[in-house]
């Protein structure tokens, strides 16, 4: 999905208890584009209280997957322990589609009043919001 992702103006972002090393072997195998950030001290997981606790030999972090809303607010919160806990990605594209939904005044075209505010030359309510899109020139 990350093609997908990028296109939508979206980030991914993994971070890991495992080393800057073993981080970077790791994004190499899965042939991701996306930063991965280490951990090592495991600030997140005592932050969010997600370690793995039956892995006290490693002290990994469980799994979770967070969709975060700008602002860095939580929209939704997966949890991999298990795989089945794991977001699918039709989860993934409706929570980017409910939380787009939410961000983007022009989100419906067809909402009552936009088609006004754009023939009136209003264009803070349309993407790329504000700016001037079209040279008259």
């Amino acid at each position: 999905m990350e093609p997908e992702i990028e296109v939508s103006y979206s980030k991914i972002v993994t971070i890991s208890t495992d080393d800057q090393l073993r981080c970077y072997e790791w994004r190499g195998a899965l042939g991701a584009h996306w930063p991965f950030l280490s951990d090592t001290e495991r600030i997140i997981q005592k932050d969010l209280d997600i370690q793995e606790y039956t892995d006290p030999f490693h002290d990994p972090m469980q799994p979770h997957t967070f969709m975060l809303e700008p602002g860095l607010v939580i929209h939704s919160i997966y949890n991999g322990y298990w795989y089945w806990g794991r977001p699918t990605p039709e989860e993934i594209r409706q929570d980017f589609r409910a939380i787009t939904k939410k961000i983007r005044p022009d989100w419906d075209l067809a909402a009552a009043g936009l088609r006004d505010q754009w023939d009136a030359g209003e264009r803070d309510a349309f993407w790329p919001y504000g700016q001037e899109m079209f040279s008259s020139e």
